[in-house]
């Protein structure tokens, strides 16, 4: 007999389940500060996004840092911030390091291009998305060598995007408009604006005699800095004596083009060394076909080399037409590669495909015929691929997993 639920109890219910299934999966920067407990309907503490092996987080998951970039162990793709103040800190805990990882798939940006961490100098601000270890990291914090206590966000050690002050407000289409110029007391006041309109009040900033001001092809000098102009700047000792002090100023929109073409140079030129970075979505060990989804942490100009319209490989006649190929190194959530002289194979791409974009996916998934298939071909490993028009060469030792272990 089916059992009907009093009027009263019948309409609490069809509350819960409304209250339910509005509820959030996870909790987000938008939940307030990283040390703020949140908790769900059901009064448990709502946690933050805990990433999945083999698959990309979703749009909005990540815990924004920010903080002045103070160490780099860049072959592993590893690095420390000292963390910005804010008022959600304690003052014991402020100006302390936090250590983390790029994500395979974790993408870095320097003056408005894809970059490496080998190009950013030590001392630069920079802006971060991260997510917090997984569960069985036991690795110990940050030694506190210049003092006790570990910053509230130290779990969030795997970074997806980490981007100089240049990069960021490039992408917001955000530029500052200078409002006064004190040479005398190396003061610039500006305020942040976005398509036109202003965003907040008004900063002071420190500008010293050792700012770079980029106009321009070429250096421009501090006097030529006048209230209206609209600027970009990245900074250091952001949140330590006020807003922070410009390190490299860039006057016009010719120079700040200029700096980005350039570290788009930069950062092209490592990826043709180092191959693109993916993962192993599929294999087919009786075919020998490896499919892959390359990440998106590289400008996408470089999956050209990937078509039927790649160049013809060096030494080929300019009329020979020829199936593209690619080689798969074998390689660890770093990128590096153990011994990438041995550790690849490779052969024809059979098929190029795009599948549903995520982020940290470039959308594009190669099937790829290997004359034979290494141990790393497994799914969920990473592989970095190189089109077989680029010229293969060593790489450093340092670069290089073997040795390390």
């Amino acid at each position: 007999m089916r059992r009907v639920l009093p009027p009263l109890l019948s309409l609490f219910a069809s509350a819960l389940l409304l209250h339910g299934a509005d509820a959030p999966a996870y909790r987000t920067d938008a939940d307030g500060p990283s040390n703020k407990k949140v908790l769900k309907p059901d009064g448990k503490p709502l946690e933050w996004f805990q990433l999945v092996d083999g698959e990309f987080p979703p749009e909005g998951s990540a815990h924004a840092i920010s903080g002045e970039l103070i160490r780099v162990e860049h072959p592993l793709r590893t690095f420390r911030i000292r963390v910005d103040r804010d008022d959600s800190q304690d003052r014991g805990v402020w100006d302390l390091p936090l250590e983390a990882e790029m994500l395979p798939y974790g993408a870095i940006f320097y003056h408005g291009s894809y970059a490496a961490l080998a190009d950013i100098p030590l001392g630069t601000h920079l802006r971060g998305l991260f997510y917090q270890r997984p569960p069985g990291d036991k690795t110990p914090p940050p030694d506190g060598a210049y003092r006790r206590g570990v910053t509230t966000d130290v779990a969030f050690r795997r970074c997806f995007r980490l981007e100089d002050d240049f990069s960021f407000h490039t992408r917001q289409k955000q530029l500052w408009k200078i409002e006064s110029v004190n040479l005398a007391e190396h003061k610039l006041t500006a305020r942040l604006h976005q398509d036109g309109q202003p965003i907040g009040e008004p900063k002071i900033f420190e500008l010293t005699k050792a700012t770079r001001v980029f106009q321009g092809s070429g250096f421009g000098q501090p006097d030529a800095l006048q209230a209206g102009q609209d600027v970009l700047f990245n900074l250091n000792w952001a949140t330590l004596y006020g807003p922070g002090r410009i390190t490299d100023l860039w006057l016009d929109a010719e120079a700040r083009a200029l700096a980005t073409a350039q570290e788009r140079q930069q950062h092209q030129l490592y990826i043709r060394d180092h191959g693109l970075p993916a993962w192993v979505s599929a294999v087919d060990d009786e075919q020998e076909i490896v499919t892959v989804t390359l990440f998106s942490n590289v400008d996408p100009a470089l999956f050209n080399d990937l078509g039927l319209d790649a160049p013809v490989p060096k030494g080929m006649p300019p009329e020979t037409k020829t199936q593209p190929q690619a080689n798969l190194f074998v390689a660890e959530p770093s990128l590096l590669t153990y011994d990438p002289t041995n550790d690849r194979k490779g052969g024809n791409i059979l098929e190029r495909t795009t599948v549903p974009a995520a982020p940290g996916s470039s959308g594009i998934q190669l099937k790829v015929k290997c004359g034979m298939l290494l141990e790393g071909y497994r799914p969920h490993r990473i592989v970095v691929v190189q089109p077989a028009t680029w010229e293969y060469r060593t790489l450093p030792i340092e670069e290089q997993l073997f040795g390390r272990e």
